[in-house]
């Protein structure tokens, strides 16, 4: 009896904790990840090219410190002292053109850098109030800025001239006194009248004001900013024209999550994101013309379609749209290296246009170079946000201009010639550019792209006016390029599907073998036999292919049922050849697939790799199109894989729980259970920049928020359900699932559960809290969807 009872005992452990014959269990994929191993992050180079540096950790510390492989004895590994690191130049310092001098800012000290003899020089101490150095067009002299003002230094003389004279608040004239009234202009008039002494006092006031005035020597210009802040000081290489962001903020009410947890003992609040539909603050670009003393702020009302309505305020007939310039947001300038010309990036703060645009210097006006109009939201790799970023500048005649769009469905790298508007896309076809530059030569571009397939990525060199790139790696997976400051070495961060992150090392060119440098599995890792997922597509109901891995159990362990996980953030790719920022939810599902699920990990619509129309098939309808591809999934598994379709189940983290809650509110019929980690239940409680862009704003597009949030669908739940939530989460705030948890008890809803983890934010963090939450998901399949 004492023997069946420790085999119902084993079997219990079996079905709940996931044994497999290798011993994954739940417990050990959760720990902390250095079980796993050690694995490089963060590669660049040194400044002389000599060695790679990188984030690692050998000696299982509780953080990572940088280490270095030497060129020429790539086979040692070294740790880089603290000594050496205080030698290293920062990664934001400034290059000349030729990149043979450098110059930052460390301890308030302006420093020069020279390449090629590591030799330092100080230039310059005024304590902690200096900032942005950069070279001009005589690379003799450098700028620099201080207090809200722009300097330049002559590096040879030593001397510094102050450029700008921007000072905050109000120009004193301009101050208003006390505000008069009929009842005090009144009295004082009076009074005048009565007292003769008085009035004559007054009138040698004036007087002497008006003396005053008309022998003052001229006052110094300065440009005063009110009740602004101003950001992003520039000096033009040919020091004729500075330029800066006018930033004034808006009074947006911020959430508060509170802490139940903290180490006082008392319940403290954490200030957190504002919601969406909050006012923006609002960025203007001033122009400062030097020579004529005189600051301008730049005009956009000419900007093309500037009026524009969004195609979604049809759908609002009854509503009055006012016929107003758009606001939008002015990206500090690029200026070609002769200072002569500059352009800006330009953004509409209702997201749906992207302009490019030629800044006259001397008339402050603005030439559209390249609109890129999107009716759902302007994005992409290399497209750029707001203030700027992504892929644009000055090719090296001064004359062409470089930039990405989404223009052709996909992301790909365009020139432009300012002089006759003519564009030409270097690279194009149906797969996306990621990361160009110019190489050193100025005669080239380096390029990542997903050409070979959606879930690769490889490096390449293309001749700078366009032509046929060559690849420059072979390995299948993700190659993450750092090229050498000389161009001769490439180091790859590379990895595969079923196998992490490690460092190689190659020649700058396309026939020679890359060399492995690290090699950081464990033995225990490495005594499991990781799954390589299938790459798969199936056909949606609307006919599209979508793309998803599939974890397949062999004949004999198959059960019958099925998993379907969905990745969060939306646009993100996780079906891929390289190893997945999902690892413990990879490793999860090797452990399913043991005990014989089959798994499918969809890159459902919204997802990021498949171009512009996939990124944007959710616009207004989040829950719309990405939910009906995981139905299609289930039904695909029910089909093809031998799935029992009353027996598949759902879930995911974030916006992966937010599809599983619309899964079981709206799809009941094909998922019988699911478990939604950190989900958002209603969208209009979501922050501003990700939630408009898709959605627009509540206020405006009600129809867009109640189709998509899940609060409004709750009475739909027929399966099983598992709510689990940080409750300091500041990306997702507890209050999501707290106002959808009211929502189930008065639909008097008993089929659900919640799991709160009381010291867990968005992304957990303890392995205890990941345990016992996966637990819990195993759990809820294992009692639900086996027989």
């Amino acid at each position: 009896m004492r023997k069946l009872s420790l085999i119902v005992f084993v079997l219990f452990n079996f079905a709940l904790f996931g044994f497999s014959q290798e011993e994954l269990t739940v417990e050990k994929i959760m720990k902390d990840p250095q079980w796993m191993g050690n694995f490089p992050s963060n590669v660049r180079w040194d400044d002389q090219g000599k060695s790679i540096l990188f984030n690692y950790n050998p000696e299982g510390n509780p953080s990572d410190s940088l280490y270095k492989i030497a060129v020429n004895k790539s086979d040692k590994i070294e740790k880089v002292t603290l000594a050496e690191q205080r030698q290293f130049i920062p990664s934001f310092a400034n290059s000349n053109k030729d990149q043979t001098k450098k110059v930052f800012v460390k301890d308030g000290e302006i420093i020069l850098y020279e390449v090629a003899t590591g030799k330092k020089t100080t230039l310059l101490h005024l304590g902690d109030r200096i900032g942005t150095p950069k070279f001009l067009a005589n690379e003799n002299r450098i700028s620099f800025e201080s207090n809200d003002n722009l300097y330049v230094m002559d590096v040879q003389t030593g001397k510094i001239n102050r450029i700008t004279n921007i000072k905050s608040g109000s120009k004193p004239s301009e101050k208003e006194g006390p505000k008069s009234n009929d009842r005090d202009d009144w009295l004082k008039e009076d009074n005048l009248e009565l007292l003769q002494v008085i009035k004559e006092r007054e009138d040698k006031k004036e007087l002497s004001k008006a003396y005053r005035e008309a022998t003052a020597e001229k006052e110094a210009f300065a440009y005063y900013l009110g009740d602004k802040s101003a950001t992003s000081l520039q000096l033009s290489p040919d020091e004729r024209y500075a330029t800066f962001n006018l930033i004034t903020r808006a009074d947006g009410k911020r959430t508060v999550v509170p802490d139940y947890t903290h180490a006082s003992g008392y319940t403290t609040d954490i200030n957190t994101r504002s919601k969406v539909g909050d006012e923006p603050m609002k960025v203007e670009l001033a122009l400062y013309d030097i020579e004529n003393e005189k600051v301008t702020i730049i005009e956009v009302n000419q900007l093309t379609g500037i009026q524009d309505l969004p195609d979604y305020t049809k759908d609002y007939p009854d509503k009055t749209w006012e016929e107003k310039d758009r606001a939008v947001t002015v990206s500090s300038p690029i200026f070609s290296n002769d200072g002569k010309y500059a352009i800006v990036n330009i953004r509409s703060a209702d997201n749906k246009d992207r302009w490019i645009a030629q800044l006259d210097l001397k008339t402050a006006e603005l030439k559209v170079l390249d609109r890129q109009r999107d009716e759902a939201w302007i994005a992409g790799p290399g497209i750029g946000y707001a203030f700027g970023g992504g892929t644009l500048g000055w090719l090296p005649d001064n004359r062409h201009i470089y930039f990405q769009s989404e223009e052709s469905g996909y992301s790909h790298l365009y020139i432009l010639d300012i002089t006759t508007g003519k564009k030409k896309a270097l690279t194009s076809g149906r797969y996306e550019v990621f990361s160009p530059f110019i190489s050193k030569d100025q005669k080239s571009w380096y390029l990542t792209t997903s050409e070979i397939h959606p879930g690769e990525r490889h490096f390449y060199k293309m001749p700078l006016m366009g032509g046929k790139m060559e690849k420059l790696t072979s390995m299948t997976g993700n190659n993450d390029v750092s090229l050498s400051p000389d161009e001769k070495h490439i180091a790859i961060l590379y990895s595969y599907s079923n196998k992490p992150w490690e460092l190689y090392l190659k020649p700058n060119n396309a026939k020679e073998d890359a060399k492995q440098l690290t090699s950081g599995q464990s033995e225990e890792f490495k005594s499991y036999n990781w799954r390589e997922p299938e790459l798969v597509n199936f056909t949606a109901q609307d006919g599209a292919s979508v793309p998803a891995r599939l974890y397949k159990p062999s004949a004999e362990k198959s059960n019958g049922a099925a998993v379907i996980f969905v990745h969060g953030a939306g646009y993100l790719q996780n079906v891929h050849k390289w190893w997945s920022s999902y690892f413990r939810e990879y490793m999860f599902h090797n452990l399913l697939t043991d005990l014989g699920y089959t798994v499918l990990d969809i890159d459902y619509r919204g997802s990021a790799g498949y171009g512009r129309d996939w990124r944007t098939g959710i616009y207004r309808h989040m829950g719309g199109k990405d939910l009906s591809d995981q139905v299609d999934g289930a039904k695909y598994l029910a089909d093809n894989h031998g799935v029992d379709p009353e027996r598949v189940g759902i879930y995911g983290g974030s916006y992966g729980g937010f599809i599983t809650l619309m899964a079981l509110f709206n799809a009941p019929e094909s998922f019988k259970s699911g478990a939604a980690l950190r989900s958002v239940t209603d969208w209009a409680h979501y922050n501003h920049g990700y939630t408009s862009n898709i959605l627009n704003e509540p206020f405006n597009d009600p129809i867009a928020y109640k189709r998509s949030s899940p609060i409004y669908f709750a009475e739909g739940l027929k399966g099983n359900l598992l709510i689990a939530h940080g409750m300091i989460d500041t990306n997702v705030h507890f209050q999501d699932v707290v106002r959808l948890a009211q929502r189930l008890i008065e639909l008097e809803k008993d089929n659900w559960e919640m799991a709160v983890y009381p010291v867990e934010d968005h992304g957990f963090v303890e392995p205890s809290s990941w345990t016992d939450e996966y637990k819990r998901i195993l759990k809820l399949f294992n009692n639900t969807l086996l027989k």
